[in-house]
């Protein structure tokens, strides 16, 4: 598995997604009026790590911990505490070792990711654990008094079904990360009403959404690839 060039590697389609992304974002930007370059360059990596994450690069596990750490310092700002606490002590953890898992299994000699079959007991797991963890960050959140503590909680178990499933290197990690988007389209949209600058970080998650769905296909059409 390796790293080279992997913009090269993009079909029509998805170099007229990450454009069309990257766009949108950027319009958003000049839109809000005043330009949180914070929010902007977390956003423009954000979507550049889906497009690859969407082909089963591990390039795109390595921009997610980056985009986490970005997206943390920006919930932080904003008083979303969960988000802070999910990105930066869940999703990252998560992508760091998920980066270990698709390194280690790279389908044969290509810089794709070996899609994986999840079994049920992982899938009795998964269930366990994020009613554990929405549960304990459900009462971490209120102490904090958490900004729009009800949806925050939803995010957590969406994200965290994404992470796992990820690790699994699973398809339907992209339709957790699609519910997750949706969670964060409504925390954002509140956000925005509040503060224009946070327009883009809207709109990031709008595409995130679109590029999540996309990964969904892509990785279906690479598991019947790789039988």
């Amino acid at each position: 598995m390796t790293f080279n060039k992997p913009f090269k590697d993009l079909t029509r389609f998805e170099l007229s997604l990450w454009l069309a992304s990257v766009c949108a974002i950027i319009i958003s930007a000049v839109l809000s009026g005043n330009i949180d370059w914070l929010n902007t360059i977390a956003s423009l990596i954000g979507v550049t790590a889906l497009i690859f994450l969407a082909k089963g690069y591990v390039i795109g596990q390595v921009l997610t911990v980056i985009f986490s750490v970005f997206y943390g310092i920006i919930s932080f700002c904003f008083r979303y505490y969960g988000e802070m606490i999910t990105y930066l002590f869940m999703t990252t953890p998560m992508a760091i070792i998920s980066i270990i898992s698709w390194v280690k299994h790279p389908y044969k000699e290509t810089k794709e990711v070996e899609v994986n079959q999840v079994t049920r007991k992982q899938i009795a797991l998964m269930i366990v654990l994020a009613i554990i963890t929405t549960t304990a960050f459900y009462f971490i959140l209120s102490a904090l008094d958490n900004a729009n503590i009800l949806f925050s909680t939803i995010s957590i178990t969406t994200s965290f079904i994404a992470s796992y499933l990820t690790f699994l290197r699973s398809p339907y990690y992209a339709i957790g990360y699609a519910a997750n988007d949706l969670v964060l389209i409504v925390l954002w949209s509140l956000a925005s009403l509040e503060s224009i600058s946070y327009l883009p970080m809207l709109v990031c998650f709008v595409m995130f959404f679109f590029n999540d769905i996309y990964g969904f296909v892509s990785w279906r059409r690479m598991q019947k690839r790789q039988i």
